[in-house]
């Protein structure tokens, strides 16, 4: 990939820190004091940004669409979407509250838009377009907010490789080649059966731009998994309780889950650590102590010619490596050497 993108102060590509977006979503119920809350959430879980929804329910949805299976089963009632979603808007002057709060609190706040003036709403407020799966063939959006050159980040849950590929054409043909692609199962909560994590390689190999994940399974697993494989960009759905009512609360993070997501994501990245296959520092004195040396066998006097049944190996390894140890066979020895007597290269000749 090799690219690197920059929102704000953090960085987003290859050899930087995966960037965490902490997805609320709408999981604040059309309350601004509950979206606050969970920005202190994203904050105290130190999460990079925290993410969340603007529309206008009417602008996004007709009266006649039924909701998904999910949503029904987790808010217990057979709503049409324009119902559902109209108990989950928060108005405009409130996003603009909630930007002060996360520049407040130093975090990033970003939005997915759903409509054509939520993209220039949004345009002074984040640093980044982020588009959910249901936007990935609606490159006329695409294509009007890459125009205005800002970083897309976009899902493609439900999408063939064929489309994900058009979506990032539209993008950069305004001449925004800033993209990240999250590989996602556009389902919630998402069964591990249908998360096909290795998608995500093939969008690594296949698609020349940044790829992430976007998590929608119940726990921590499959992103700290995604984090391993090398996505640049981790989201994930979190919320206060699970017990909420709403359409996304039950397959999302609780806030101590939050935490431990991304405290495991960093301790991935510290795992991986370099390519380079080499001691390290603390191995190279734990070296001296468990590897071997050629050592003497027994007694061996001064002017013998060295032969293997004198030589033994054994710990410390400070001496000769055993690797080395035809340079030493019919060797004639330039002094006495005592049992269990390291050797080395000035003692023969």
């Amino acid at each position: 990939m090799g690219k690197i993108i920059q929102l704000g102060t953090k960085c987003i590509g290859d050899k930087q820190p995966c960037f965490i977006i902490a997805e609320a979503g709408v999981n604040h119920n059309g309350k601004l004091n509950i979206a606050k809350k969970l920005v202190d959430v994203a904050v105290l879980a130190k999460a990079d940004a925290v993410k969340f929804q603007t529309f206008k329910t009417e602008g996004v949805v007709t009266n006649d669409v039924g909701i998904a299976s999910y949503a029904k089963k987790n808010i217990g009632k057979n709503l049409t979407q324009l119902e559902m979603i109209k108990r989950y808007e928060l108005r405009y002057d409130e996003f603009k509250q909630l930007k002060k709060y996360c520049d407040k609190k130093k975090i990033l706040f970003l939005s997915t838009p759903h409509s054509f003036d939520a993209i220039d709403f949004l345009e002074d407020l984040v640093p980044a377009y982020k588009f959910g799966s249901g936007d990935l063939t609606n490159t006329k959006a695409l294509h009007y907010a890459a125009r205005k050159h800002k970083p897309i980040i976009l899902g493609t849950g439900m999408a063939t490789l064929s489309e994900v590929r058009t979506a990032i054409r539209t993008i950069r043909a305004t001449g925004n080649h800033h993209i990240i692609a999250l590989h996602c199962t556009t389902n919630y909560p998402c069964p591990l059966a249908e998360v096909n994590l290795r998608a995500m390689l093939t969008m690594q190999n296949t698609l020349n731009c940044l790829v992430g994940y976007s998590d929608h399974t119940v726990g921590i697993t499959v992103p700290i998994m995604a984090a391993t494989l090398g996505a640049v960009v981790i989201e994930k759905h979190f919320t206060l309780d699970k017990s909420m009512s709403g359409p996304d609360h039950k397959a999302s993070l609780e806030p101590e889950e939050l935490t431990q997501m991304v405290t495991a994501v960093r301790n991935v990245e510290t795992t991986l650590g370099s390519y380079a296959k080499k001691p390290t520092p603390s191995e190279k004195e734990i070296m001296k102590l468990v590897r071997k040396s050629i050592v003497a066998n027994q007694h061996i006097k001064k002017g013998v010619i060295i032969r293997n049944t004198m030589l033994a190996i054994k710990r410390p390894g400070n001496g000769l490596s055993p690797t080395k140890i035809e340079q030493i066979l019919g060797k004639k020895t330039k002094k006495p050497i005592q049992k269990d007597e390291r050797i080395r290269l000035n003692m023969v000749e």
